[in-house]
């Protein structure tokens, strides 16, 4: 689905520089949504706001920690100041998994990750939410869960806790704001072939082959655009009466 279904429409994806997000703010584009490319890496994250423009599309690139409450909100100004109003967030940044077991976990990485997947995501809601409400049409937020949000992963812990959060949060906020027609719902992707992803492999020496068919009835990984594809069906109107819920994309993983 990539016809002009979001025309019109002015889009924030965070974690934008890479992965699940470049392909979501690419496809956003591509579907005319104007869109804030927000990360904190700043070189890709130009680099892709570049790729989009010389592409034809509309973008600007912000720098966030969305585990900052005050860059947070100069992301929603940016995104107001620039493109004039917010219709659209896809909260994608996350920080990579953690890998020790519960008896061990490292207090100092739980710390961190906690503030970006969870509290950063909390954040980020907050005030795209009240934008939201200020401007009185409704909206679309999309916040990026994970199958680790459905079906525990050893040595996971602190990601595992922060998921099956970005799932709770994602229905109290579809409860309070629905009679304001702003739909929250989240993605709750699977096996996705990024850069995370790849690293893990490395780390654990699996190769896909041997890997994939433990996580997928496709015996293979997704794509980030197959996410994408998900965000961009719950930020359209075509998902006009859906909220509160979770996609699943993980061929099959959490129906095992």
């Amino acid at each position: 689905m990539t016809f002009p279904v979001l025309e019109g429409k002015v889009a924030i994806v965070t974690g934008a520089a890479m992965g699940m997000g470049e392909a979501t703010a690419k496809l956003f584009a591509e579907a005319k949504a104007k869109v804030v490319i927000a990360d904190f890496n700043e070189e890709k994250g130009r680099a892709v706001t570049e790729e989009i423009i010389a592409a034809g599309g509309e973008a600007a690139f912000v720098k966030v920690d969305i585990s900052k409450s005050d860059q947070v909100q100069a992301m929603i100004k940016f995104a107001v100041d620039t493109f004039g109003k917010l219709d659209v967030a896809v909260n994608n940044a996350a920080l990579t998994p953690d890998d020790k077991l519960a008896s061990d976990f490292d207090e100092e990485y739980w710390n961190r990750l906690i503030a970006v997947d969870l509290t950063g995501t909390a954040l980020c809601m907050k005030y795209e939410l009240q934008q939201m409400k200020k401007q009185g049409h409704g909206g679309s937020i999309i916040n990026i869960s994970s199958v680790s949000g459905f079906r525990p992963q050893p040595q996971n812990i602190a990601y595992v806790a922060a998921k099956h959060g970005v799932v709770g949060m994602t229905k109290v906020a579809a409860m309070e704001n629905g009679p304001l027609n702003i739909r929250v719902n989240s993605v709750a992707p699977g096996a996705i072939d990024t850069p995370m992803l790849r690293g893990a492999l490395e780390q654990f020496g699996f190769t896909e082959e041997e890997y994939a068919p433990q996580l997928s009835l496709l015996n293979r990984f997704g794509q980030p655009r197959e996410i994408a594809q998900a965000s961009l069906w719950l930020a359209s109107d075509a998902s006009s009466y859906v909220t509160g819920t979770t996609i699943h994309v993980d061929a099959g993983y959490t129906s095992r």
